[in-house]
């Protein structure tokens, strides 16, 4: 770890540690930690990379002030403590894990506050302000806001569902996922009342890639490993025997249908079939995985038979799109 410059800061308990590392693994990218109470590890694929583990909240406060130079860590927090400096650069904001919103709960006994709307007036025949109960006072008092809605902020460490029960809140303003815990203590979102959508996003310190060549190439390195992974859940690998005068002619049948023209056209091989008859080929496709049904469909269509439908680990780019979005980002501010 004393050689290693450049860090990456992971959630240290709960779910969102265990599918961040999880999401890691699938990508290549196996985090080992040689001793389960240990806050530091290793990223065998990426030597380089140094690993420390802390609450979600502290991740983005270290990226921020630059202690640390990646973090991954849900999209609410992240807002919810990034500041106003810039400082925070967002490089993937849909891993595809910790999803949940932070989102306005009214108590169910409120029979007449329905939306944001009808909540505004409700509120403005209690005694005071809508007292509000969250861990997220910046978004919630700019949301808040927003709607023009009068309101006091209550800040709690503990359980925010309970708060309307013993009195010391009107309403919450939490992170919901499934809705059930609301619902067990008697509560209700609002449809409108969305304050942030969030799910786990990987985060970088601008500077940091500003001025440190081994950190923008890390970017590179993280996103282009994470950007294959992704696209290649997504997609299956087909493969089906087809007979045909030639590759070309295959190809060409291949097109004339919707899916099966692959991402940029078909692999099409000869097969050397045993009792030596000719015209046989192997074409491989890249399809989406929800197209699959059709695919088969498709290939059958054109005589395709002995299909074999196989997972794709990775499916790299030239350059992968978010890191472009990152070199762009970083120009842009450079010009300014």
């Amino acid at each position: 770890m004393q050689s290693q410059t450049i860090r990456l800061s992971l959630p240290s308990k709960g779910r969102l540690e265990s599918s961040a590392l999880d999401f890691l693994a699938a990508a290549g990218l196996r985090v080992f930690k040689p001793n389960p109470r240990q806050y530091q590890a290793d990223i065998p694929a990426l030597p380089e990379l140094g690993v420390i583990f802390q609450r979600p909240g502290d991740i983005v406060v270290s990226v921020r002030q630059g202690s640390v130079d990646f973090g991954i860590t849900g999209l609410d927090v992240i807002e919810e403590k990034r500041g106003e400096n810039g400082d925070i650069l967002i490089l993937h904001d849909a891993l595809g894990f910790g999803s949940c919103a932070l989102t306005l709960a009214v108590p169910e006994s409120w029979a007449d506050v329905k939306d944001l709307a009808s909540l505004k007036k409700f509120s403005a025949s209690l005694p005071g302000p809508l007292r509000v109960a969250t861990k997220f006072p910046v978004l919630t008092a700019r949301f808040l806001n927003k709607h023009n809605i009068p309101h006091m902020l209550i800040a709690t460490e503990g359980t925010l569902e309970i708060a309307p029960t013993i009195g010391y809140a009107d309403v919450i303003s939490d992170l919901v996922s499934s809705g059930q815990t609301l619902q067990d203590n008697r509560l209700r979102a609002l449809p409108d009342g969305i304050i942030q959508p969030s799910q786990a996003t990987l985060i970088a310190n601008r500077k940091a890639l500003q001025t440190q060549p081994e950190a923008l190439e890390m970017a590179r390195r993280l996103l282009e490993y994470i950007e294959a992974h992704l696209r290649a859940k997504e997609n299956l690998l087909v493969i089906a025997n087809i007979r045909g005068e030639n590759p070309e002619a295959i190809a060409q049948e291949m097109f004339t249908q919707t899916i099966v023209g692959g991402l940029q056209g078909p692999t099409i091989s000869p097969v050397v079939v045993r009792n030596g008859e000719s015209n046989w080929y192997s074409a491989t496709v890249v399809v989406r995985r929800d197209h699959l049904p059709q695919a088969i469909t498709e290939l059958r269509a054109i005589g395709g038979s002995g299909i074999i439908v196989s997972p794709v680990t990775y499916i790299f780019e030239e350059e992968p799109p978010r890191y472009k979005a990152m070199l762009k980002a970083l120009a842009k501010e450079n010009d300014a």
